[in-house]
C-alpha cells in the first residue's frame, strides 16, 4: 500500500510542475519573437542542405544567426501583424501528425483553456500508456528470465570420487544481466529511439534520445538516492560485483561523452555512418569487457581468483570483497581447486542449506510432518535465493496493479515441485489396465502352526481382467509330507470377468511327535491362453510344531533403515515350537550409534503367549535430516524362560511330561553337544531357548528418499521458476484475480493472517483490468522456453512505444512544451517509475546492491549504445544510401549529455567514497545523517540537471 501512495503523490507533483512548465512556456513564446522565428527558420533550414555547416564551430549558433538576419528580412515583407493576438496563438505551434495516434483537431485558433484541457487528457492517457507498457514489459522480463534460466546438466565427481548430477546454467548471469535483462527494462526507451527515426522520416527527433538521457539522469540520481535512505535503519547494501560494477560505470559515463564528441566535436550537426556504427558496436563491446572482469580473464587471472556459490547452487567466480562480506556468515564462501571440484562443492552447498533450513522448521514445527517441513523449506529455499533484477520489476508491476505478491506463487511452486518429486519417486502406472494379464500368489510365503486345521490361500489376477481366465494348482512336498503333514491338493481356479482374485484352503496335519518346522510348496501352472503367471506363482508354506516351547532368534543379523523411518520394528522369531506362555528379554547397545542423539534406547521383555510365533521390538529411531550419515546400534536378547504361570504343576512340562521324562531332559542337559543323540536333541527342543541370532546390528543411513528428494528440489529451488506461466487458462487467472500486495509474505513471517484485498487494491485492479487481460493473450512462457513471449512481447510493446511517443509529442504540443523538456522530464519518469519500485524491493530485501546500483550503470551505458546506436545507425546508412547526410541539432540534446557527464563522476565519486568510508562502509544504507546527506546530494544533482536544461531548451541559458 505504501509504495502504490507513492505514486499518486508523484503524480499530482508531476501536474502542479506541468502547470507551471506551461504558464512559462506562454509567457515566453507570447514575449520573445526572436525564439519563434528561429523554430520556423530552423524549419526551413532543416530540409535544405546543411554541409556547409561542417566548417562551422556550432550548428547551433550559425542557425540562429540566420534566424536573426531572416527576422530582419520578412518583417518588411509579410504582412503579418504583430499586434494581431490570433495570429500570434496560432504560430506558437502547430501539431504534426504521428504515426499512429490521430491527431486531436483541429488545430488552429485553440484558446488557452483548450490546450490546458487537451495537455491533461494526453497527461492521463500518458499514464495509462505507462501502465501498460509497464505491464507488458514484465511479461517480456518474464520471457527473459525463463530464457537465461535454462539449464545443462553435467555430471562431476565428489570429494570421494562419486559421480553427482548438476544442473549449470548455460547464460552467465553478468551478460545476461546486460544483454536480455538491460533490453527487458530499458525496452520501451530503447523502442521510442527507433521508432521516432522512423515516424519521422529517418530524420532525427528530440524526444527519443531526450527520454534516453533523462532516464540514464533519473536512474543515477533519483533511484539510488531513494534506494539510500529506503535501506532499513542500521543495514547497509554492498555491491558484490565490484568490477563489473566498475566496468559498466565507466562504460555509462563514457557513452555520454561520445554523444557529446560526436554532436559537437567530431562532426558538429551531422551523425555519420562509421560514428553511429562505432556507438552501435560499444555495446557488444561493453558486454565482453565486463565479463571478461567478473570471469577474471586476460590481466585478471593474474589476480587471487575465489569463488562464490550464490543461492541458485550456481558457482560464480566471486569478487573479494564478497569473500570478506560472507565470510563474516561463514557460510557460503568456499576455496577450490578446480572446477570440477568448485561444481560439486556448490551443488553440496545448496544441499547444505536446504537442510540447515530444514532444521530450523523442524525446530520451529516439531508437530508438523516430513513432507510438510520439505514444502516449507523449498518454500523458503526459493524465497530466499538471490534473485533477477526480472523478480524485482515484476514484484514491483503487480503490486502497483493490484496483482499482488510474487510470494504467494511461490508458496504454489513450492508445493507443486514437491508433490512433482513425490510422484517422481513413487510412479504410479497409470496404464495398469492395459497391461496383459497376469496371476500370481499374493501373499507368496505363509507360516502356519501344526494345529491350525487348515488356512487359506490366495491367488490374484492383474491387468487385464476383462476376460474369462483359468490356472491350475497342486501342491508338492518339502520337508513336510503329503498325507502325514497336510493333506495334498490339486485343482483349477476360475477368474470370471471383472473377478481379480480366488481362494482356496488346505488343511495341515497335527500330532504330538516333537518334530522340526517343515514346509512344502503349492505351485501354479497351465494357465488359460493369454495369461501370464509372474512371481511369485511357486507358494511357500512353513509348518510350525507346536509341541514344545520354541526357539527365539532375530530374522536377520543386520538391519539397514532410515534415518527417517521414525519408530523401527524389529522381529523376533519364535520358531521349532509355539506352545505356552515365554518371557525374552531385549535391550540396545550403542555402536557408533549415541542413544538420545541417534535413537531413544530401548530395553524391556518380550512375552510370547501360547502360539505366538514373533513379537516387535520398537526403537525410536531420531531423525536429525542428514544428507549423508552412517552410524550403527546393536539390539540383544537375553534367556528365555518360562511364564511364572506357566511353572505349576498344570503347566507346560507337567501336561505332556511324567518325572521320568523331566529327570531325562535334565540328564541330556548335562551332555557336551558333540555327544547328543538325534533323540537327545528332539529332547532339549522342548524347552525354549535362543537361536543363533541373538544380537542384531541396526545400521543407520540417510534416507535415500530424503536424499532424492534434497537432490530434486534444489535443483528445482530456482526463483525465475514463478515468473513464468505454464498456461493461457493461469494467464486469465491471474488478470481476472485481485490479490493483496501483503508484504508480510516477502518478509516471511509466518505468524501474520492473510490479508484481504483492500479498496485500493480493487480500484487499481479494475483501473488495470483492460491491459491485464489483453496481455493474457500473449503466449505462456513454458512454449517454446520462453521466445515464443519473447518475440510477441517485444513488438507489443513497439506498438505501445509508438502510441506513447505520439501522444508525448502531442501532449508538448498542445502545451507549448519542447520534445526535449517532454523527454527529459516526463517520458523518461514514466518509463522509470517502475525501476524505481523494483530498485527499493530490492533494496529492502536483497542482501547486496547490485539489482539497486549495479543495473542502474549497466542499462544506462545499454541504453546508449543500443538504443541512440541502433536508431542512428539505421538513419545513417539510409542517408547516405540517398545522397545525403543525416543531421541532429545538437541543442538541449547536447548540452544535456554535457551536463550529464559531469554530474555522473560526481555521482559515482560519491558512491566510492561512501563504500570506502570506514564509518560508512556500503553504497546504500549506513548511519542515518551520512545516508540522507548523500540522498540529498543525489536528488540536487537531478534537480540541478532538469532546471538547467529547460532553461537552456527555452534560451534562458545560452551555451
Amino acid at each position: 500500500m505504501q509504495l502504490l501512495q507513492k505514486p499518486i503523490k508523484s503524480i499530482a507533483a508531476c501536474a502542479l510542475f506541468l502547470v507551471f512548465i506551461y504558464t512559462t512556456a506562454q509567457s515566453l513564446a507570447q514575449t520573445k519573437d526572436v525564439s519563434r522565428d528561429y523554430s520556423q527558420s530552423y524549419s526551413r533550414l532543416n530540409v535544405t542542405n546543411i554541409s556547409q555547416s561542417r566548417n562551422s564551430h556550432s550548428r547551433r549558433h550559425l542557425l540562429q544567426a540566420a534566424g536573426e538576419e531572416q527576422v530582419e528580412g520578412e518583417t518588411d515583407d509579410e504582412d503579418v501583424k504583430p499586434d494581431d493576438p490570433g495570429a500570434d496563438m496560432e504560430e506558437v505551434r502547430t501539431c504534426s501528425e504521428g504515426l499512429v495516434l490521430p491527431l486531436w483537431m483541429p488545430q488552429k485558433n485553440i484558446s488557452i483553456g483548450d490546450r490546458l484541457i487537451r495537455g491533461f487528457v494526453y497527461f492521463l492517457f500518458l499514464i495509462y500508456l505507462f501502465v501498460g507498457v509497464s505491464i507488458i514489459a514484465d511479461r517480456f522480463m518474464a520471457s527473459i528470465e525463463a530464457i537465461t534460466s535454462i539449464e545443462r546438466t553435467v555430471v562431476v565427481r565428489g570429494q570421494n570420487g562419486e559421480k553427482q548430477t548438476m544442473h549449470v546454467r548455460i547464460w552467465n548471469e553478468t551478460v545476461a544481466n546486460l544483454t536480455l535483462m538491460a533490453l527487458g527494462s530499458s525496452a520501451p526507451e530503447i523502442l521510442l529511439s527507433v521508432i521516432e527515426i522512423y515516424a519521422k522520416d529517418f530524420e532525427s527527433g528530440d524526444l527519443g534520445p531526450g527520454t534516453i538521457v533523462g532516464s540514464a539522469a533519473y536512474n543515477l540520481f533519483m533511484i539510488i538516492a531513494v534506494c539510500m535512505i529506503w535501506i532499513p535503519a542500521g543495514e547497509v547494501r554492498r555491491i558484490r560485483h565490484l568490477r563489473v560494477f566498475i566496468v559498466t560505470a565507466v562504460f555509462s559515463i563514457f557513452a555520454y561523452v561520445w554523444l557529446w564528441l560526436i554532436l559537437s566535436v567530431i562532426s558538429p550537426g551531422i551523425i555519420e555512418v562509421w560514428e553511429a556504427i562505432v556507438t552501435l558496436l560499444f555495446f557488444p563491446v561493453t558486454v565482453i569487457w565486463a565479463y571478461i572482469a567478473e570471469r577474471r580473464l586476460l590481466v585478471y587471472k593474474y589476480m587471487d581468483k575465489n569463488y562464490r556459490v550464490n543461492k541458485r547452487g550456481t558457482v560464480v567466480a566471486g569478487e573479494h570483497d564478497q569473500v570478506e562480506m560472507d565470510a563474516e556468515k561463514a557460510r557460503t564462501i568456499v576455496n577450490f581447486q578446480g572446477p570440477r571440484s568448485s561444481d560439486a562443492e556448490a551443488f553440496d552447498e545448496a544441499r547444505r542449506e536446504y537442510i540447515t533450513v530444514l532444521s530450523e522448521l523442524r525446530q520451529k514445527y516439531p508437530e508438523a510432518d516430513l513432507e510438510q517441513l520439505e514444502m516449507m523449506t523449498q518454500e523458503q529455499m526459493i524465497s530466499r535465493g538471490s534473485k533477477s533484477r526480472a523478480f524485482y520489476r515484476i514484484q514491483a508491476t503487480r503490486k502497483m496493479v493490484g496483482s499482488g505478491n510474487l510470494m504467494r506463487k511461490i508458496q504454489e511452486r513450492a508445493h507443486s515441485d514437491l508433490t512433482e518429486v513425490k510422484a517422481q519417486l513413487h510412479p504410479t502406472d497409470d496404464d495398469y489396465d492395459d497391461q496383459p494379464t497376469r496371476i500370481y500368489f499374493e501373499p507368496g510365503h505363509y507360516t502356519v502352526m501344526e494345529n491350525c486345521g487348515e488356512f487359506e490361500v490366495r491367488v490374484v489376477r492383474r491387468g487385464d481382467i476383462s476376460n474369462y481366465s483359468t490356472v491350475e494348482f497342486e501342491t508338492q512336498d518339502g520337508t513336510a509330507s503329503a498325507g502325514t503333514d497336510y493333506v495334498g491338493k490339486r485343482g483349477v481356479l476360475n477368474f470370471p470377468p471383472g473377478v481379480d482374485e480366488q481362494r482356496f484352503k488346505i488343511e495341515v496335519i497335527d500330532d504330538d511327535i516333537f518334530e522340526e518346522d517343515e514346509c512344502f510348496y503349492i505351485r501354479l501352472f497351465n494357465p488359460s491362453e493369454s495369461v501370464f503367471l509372474t512371481v511369485p506363482q511357486i507358494a511357500t508354506i512353513m509348518i510350525l510344531d507346536d509341541d514344545h516351547a520354541g526357539i527365539f532368534a532375530f530374522t536377520e543379523s543386520n538391519f539397514e533403515i532410515s534415518e527417517s523411518v521414525g519408530l523401527y520394528e524389529i522381529h523376533v522369531m519364535r520358531y521349532s515350537g509355539a506352545r505356552g506362555t515365554v518371557i525374552v528379554p531385549y535391550w540396545t547397545e550403542d555402536d557408533t550409534a549415541v542413544a538420545g542423539r541417534d535413537y531413544e534406547m530401548a530395553r524391556g521383555e518380550l512375552v510370547f503367549e501360547n502360539n505366538d510365533t514373533q513379537q516387535i521390538i520398537t526403537i525410536p529411531i531420531l531423525e536429525q535430516s542428514s544428507y549423508e550419515k552412517d552410524v550403527s546400534l546393536k539390539v540383544h536378547i537375553g534367556e528365555p524362560r518360562l511364564a511364572p504361570d506357566d511353572t505349576n504343576k498344570e503347566s507346560f512340562f507337567h501336561r505332556f511330561f511324567d518325572d521320568e521324562l523331566l529327570a531325562q531332559i535334565q540328564e541330556v542337559e548335562q551332555k557336551s553337544p558333540k555327544d547328543l543323540t538325534e533323540l537327545d536333541r528332539i529332547l532339549l527342543l522342548s524347552k525354549p531357548r535362543n537361536g543363533e541370532l541373538t544380537t542384531t546390528h541396526v545400521r543407520i543411513r540417510e534416507s535415500q528418499e530424503f536424499k532424492a528428494t534434497v537432490d530434486k528440489l534444489v535443483a528445482k529451488a530456482n526463483v525465475s521458476a514463478v515468473l513464468g506461466t505454464s498456461s493461457w487458462r493461469e494467464q486469465f487467472k491471474d488478470a481476472l484475480t485481485v490479490v493483496p500486495a501483503d508484504e508480510s509474505e516477502f518478509d516471511g513471517d509466518d505468524d501474520v493472517e492473510e490479508e484481504v484485498p483492500g479498496c485500493f487494491n480493487y480500484i487499481s485492479h479494475f483501473i488495470c483490468l483492460f491491459w491485464k487481460v489483453l496481455f493474457a493473450f500473449v503466449p505462456p512462457t513454458d512454449i517454446c522456453g520462453g521466445y515464443v513471449t519473447f518475440v510477441v512481447s517485444i513488438f507489443v510493446i513497439g506498438v505501445i512505444t509508438a502510441v506513447i511517443g505520439d501522444a508525448a509529442s502531442y501532449f508538448g504540443c498542445a502545451l507549448n512544451i519542447k520534445d526535449s523538456v517532454t523527454a527529459i522530464l516526463f517520458v523518461a519518469l514514466g518509463t522509470s517509475i517502475p525501476d524505481t519500485f523494483a530498485s527499493m524491493i530490492a533494496a529492502k530485501h536483497d542482501e547486496g546492491a547490485d539489482n539497486c546500483i549495479g543495473n542502474v550503470t549497466g542499462s544506462n551505458a545499454v541504453n546508449v549504445f543500443l538504443g541512440i546506436g541502433l536508431a542512428w545507425s539505421i538513419a545513417a546508412i539510409y542517408h547516405m544510401s540517398h545522397g545525403m547526410t543525416f543531421n541532429v541539432e545538437p541543442g538541449t540534446i547536447g548540452f544535456a549529455v554535457g551536463l550529464f557527464c559531469g554530474e555522473a563522476l560526481i555521482a559515482v565519486a560519491l558512491i566510492m567514497f561512501r563504500r570506502w568510508k570506514k564509518s560508512i562502509g556500503a553504497e546504500l544504507g549506513g548511519p542515518t545523517f551520512s545516508k540522507y546527506v548523500s540522498a540529498a546530494i543525489l536528488m540536487f544533482l537531478w534537480v540541478f540537471y532538469v532546471v538547467i536544461c529547460i532553461l537552456e531548451a527555452y534560451d534562458i541559458i545560452r551555451v
